[in-house]
């Protein structure tokens, strides 16, 4: 049985970003400085990013022109495909409908360069000669790379140490692009440093790296910073995927049960899902689960307070679901998976109960995603295998319970080159990591004293 493809016109790429803000049951809080814990201004985050994307960062408006330029690159690889999964239904056994949105047709096999794009051209606009960010397990480093070159902006990535010894192509893609990758922690920065000077062999961590990239920048007057996931403007980028996808729902006369994505620090959830909130707002019934890894639970074993972006308090301090600043997570090889904090918007829908969350083991994810693979034919990032074990537990309570359902998930990028992870897996190498409660409470007792 074939799957079946559901393909819109190029003429049907959004021509706006959505703005989830004004759909929000209240208002945001504030986001912080982290030197006077005072609110910040857009003064205050002109070293780090230029007023375009500050003003998208704080904007109320619930619809954002995307500019011309940004949507012609664009339209290289969107509007992506939707599929539904007949072979994996007919695997499974199950009477669920399984439709899955593909972002790895992007150049960097991705989602990130919804983001990555406009990021830099925003910057370009600016006057930015160079851009310094960091990258978990290397689609985001990747994706602004690739922007980078596109706009003429020079890139300099800190890719967390892990990620960069276990995904070595990732790192070549970057280079590929001419961007100069950086180990992180490294002696490049105070914030590296301070790292390995208590722990020479620290494996790093998103927070280590935002930290050194933020130091990059604040430092360089021809340098701004920009990051993948968490920011509002990153999410209202994303948003394209979720605009798309209620489009080819539409054009084949169904709509999901549950809206499925992997989750990370927020951004290709926001972007699949934030439509569909807006949907559940007017009153559609329908659920959206974010599934993250059980060794490093955000949304299911986090608190919702105020903390630092980052590892060296360099970062503004937003109100998020967080295992502190200083959690310092397991090597997983989901490296994109690996942040403490979650996006404020996420966490401010999860608190009021508009979204679930589920944490899922690495092995289950990777049982998961071969079976997708054969059955579909597309080998899934690590990172997407956290939405495939969620949407195959809801596929197989569907069975379970004899009932019909209808699931949509994000298939958020490749593994093409993270092949590595599979050869552990076929070996017997990786293992189920839960995270112990007692080192989240005491990285938890570190957070900001924010009274807001």
């Amino acid at each position: 049985m074939q799957r079946t493809k559901i393909i819109l016109p190029e003429d049907r790429i959004p021509k706006q970003w959505y703005n989830i803000i004004p759909d929000l049951n209240g208002p945001m809080a504030p986001v912080v400085h982290p030197g006077t814990l005072q609110p910040v201004t857009p003064d205050d985050l002109l070293p780090l990013f230029p007023m375009g994307l500050i003003e998208q960062e704080v904007s109320t408006q619930r619809w954002i022109d995307i500019p011309d330029e940004v949507r012609q690159i664009l339209a290289q690889w969107r509007p992506s495909p939707m599929f539904r999964a007949h072979r994996l239904e007919k695997a499974l056994g199950t009477p669920a409908k399984i439709y899955y949105k593909y972002e790895g047709v992007s150049p960097a096999g991705s989602h990130k360069p919804n983001t990555a794009v406009p990021q830099a051209y925003y910057n370009m606009l600016a006057g930015t000669k160079r851009i310094a960010s960091e990258t978990g397990a290397g689609q985001w480093g990747s994706s602004i790379a690739l922007a980078c070159q596109m706009f003429g902006l020079e890139c300099t990535v800190y890719m967390v140490k892990v990620s960069f010894q276990q995904k070595p192509y990732r790192k070549s893609m970057m280079q590929l692009w001419g961007a100069d990758v950086i180990p992180s922690p490294s002696n490049q920065t105070n914030a590296g440093r301070a790292v390995l000077e208590r722990d020479q062999d620290s494996n790093g961590s998103l927070g280590i790296a935002i930290s050194e990239a933020v130091e990059d920048a604040a430092t360089h007057e021809d340098t701004r910073y920009c990051l993948g996931s968490v920011l509002n403007h990153v999410c209202l980028h994303q948003t394209v995927i979720g605009l798309e996808a209620k489009q080819q729902m539409d054009m084949i006369g169904d709509y999901p049960d549950v809206v499925i994505a992997c989750h990370g620090g927020g951004s290709n959830f926001a972007g699949l899902g934030f439509p569909f909130v807006a949907d559940k707002a007017a009153g559609k019934d329908l659920r959206i689960l974010a599934a993250e890894p059980i060794s490093c639970p955000t949304l299911t074993k986090g608190v919702y307070d105020f903390d630092y972006g980052d590892q060296a308090k360099m970062a503004p301090i937003s109100k998020m679901y967080t295992l502190g600043h200083d959690f310092m997570p397991p090597g997983i090889h989901a490296g994109g998976l690996r942040y403490h904090g979650a996006a404020p918007l996420v966490s401010q829908l999860l608190d009021e109960g508009v979204i679930e969350a589920k944490a899922v083991g690495q092995v289950e994810c990777f049982e998961a995603a071969v079976q997708f693979a054969r059955a579909e034919g597309i080998i899934p990032a690590p990172e997407s295998s956290h939405a495939i074990r969620a949407a195959f537990d809801e596929a197989l309570q569907a069975k379970e319970e004899g009932k019909e359902k209808t699931i949509l998930f994000n298939l958020s990028g490749h593994g093409h080159v993270d092949m590595a992870s599979y050869d552990a897996f076929f070996s017997g190498k990786l293992e189920n990591y839960e995270y112990p409660s007692e080192a989240i409470e005491e990285s938890l007792e570190k957070l900001p004293k924010v009274d807001m």
